[in-house]
C-alpha cells in the first residue's frame, strides 16, 4: 500500500511526523546535514548508475515482506532508467536475523559485491537469518570467512546505527520507505510509481 508521508519542501526531511517545534528549530546548516545523510551519507550502498542524475534512496530490511515484494519493481526501474541513483538504508528492524543480513550485506561491499547480494537476500526463499544468509553469499560468489570478519568492522555497526536513528529522526514509519527529491513514501511501490517518484526530483531541480 502507498502512503505519502509529506511533502519535503525546503526543509525536507523535517516535515515528515517530527514535533513542529523541532522542524522548526532547525538551522539551515542542520537541514543541509540531514540532507547529506539521507542521499550521500558515508558508506552507503549504490546502485544503478553512480553518477545519475536522479537519487532515489531506500530505507529497508531483508525480512520486509513488502521490501522483498517491491524489489523486483526497483530493479525494472534501475533498468529502464540508466539515470538513477539508488541509495540503499539498511535499517534491520525485524529482529537479530535482519541484523545480520544488514551486516552481510554492507560487509560484501568490500567484495565489490554488495548489489549482487542485495538483489539476492530480496528474493531468497525464507526469513533471513544467519544460515540462510551465508548461503545465498556463497551462491553469490563472496568469501564467506572474509565476510564474516568484514562484518565485525566498527563500520559496519556505525553504519547501521547511524541509519537506523536517521529513521527515527526523521520519522520514517516503517520499511520499505522511498525518497527522492521532496517527498518520502512509505510502502510498497510499482515500477511506475517509482518512476513517477523520480521524474518529480527531476523536474523540480
Amino acid at each position: 500500500m502507498r502512503r505519502p508521508l509529506a511533502a519535503i519542501a525546503l526543509t525536507l526531511l523535517c516535515v515528515l511526523p517530527l514535533a513542529p517545534a523541532a522542524a522548526q528549530d532547525r538551522s539551515p546548516a542542520e537541514v543541509a546535514a540531514i540532507k547529506r545523510a539521507v542521499f550521500d551519507g558515508p558508506g552507503l550502498p549504490v546502485m544503478g548508475n553512480a553518477g545519475g542524475d536522479a537519487v532515489l534512496v531506500e530505507f529497508s530490511d531483508y525480512n520486509c515482506g513488502f521490501c522483498r515484494k517491491s524489489a523486483p519493481e526497483v530493479a525494472a526501474l534501475l533498468q529502464s532508467d540508466p539515470g538513477v541513483r539508488l541509495v540503499v538504508h539498511e535499517i534491520p528492524i525485524f529482529g537479530e536475523g535482519s541484523r545480520f543480513a544488514a551486516e552481510a550485506a554492507l560487509a560484501a561491499q568490500a567484495q565489490g559485491k554488495y548489489p549482487e547480494f542485495h538483489r539476492a537476500l530480496m528474493v531468497m526463499r525464507g526469513k533471513a537469518e544467519k544460515a540462510s544468509v551465508l548461503r545465498v553469499a556463497r551462491e553469490v560468489g563472496l568469501d564467506v570467512a572474509r565476510l564474516q570478519r568484514d562484518m565485525q568492522a566498527p563500520e559496519i555497526t556505525r553504519r547501521i546505527e547511524e541509519s537506523l536513528a536517521l529513521a527515527d529522526e526523521i520519522g520514517l514509519v516503517g520499511t520499505p520507505s522511498f525518497v527522492a527529491g521532496e517527498r518520502a513514501i512509505f510502502g510498497y511501490l510499482a515500477k511506475d510509481d517509482l518512476a513517477e517518484l523520480v521524474a518529480e526530483a527531476r523536474a523540480a531541480k
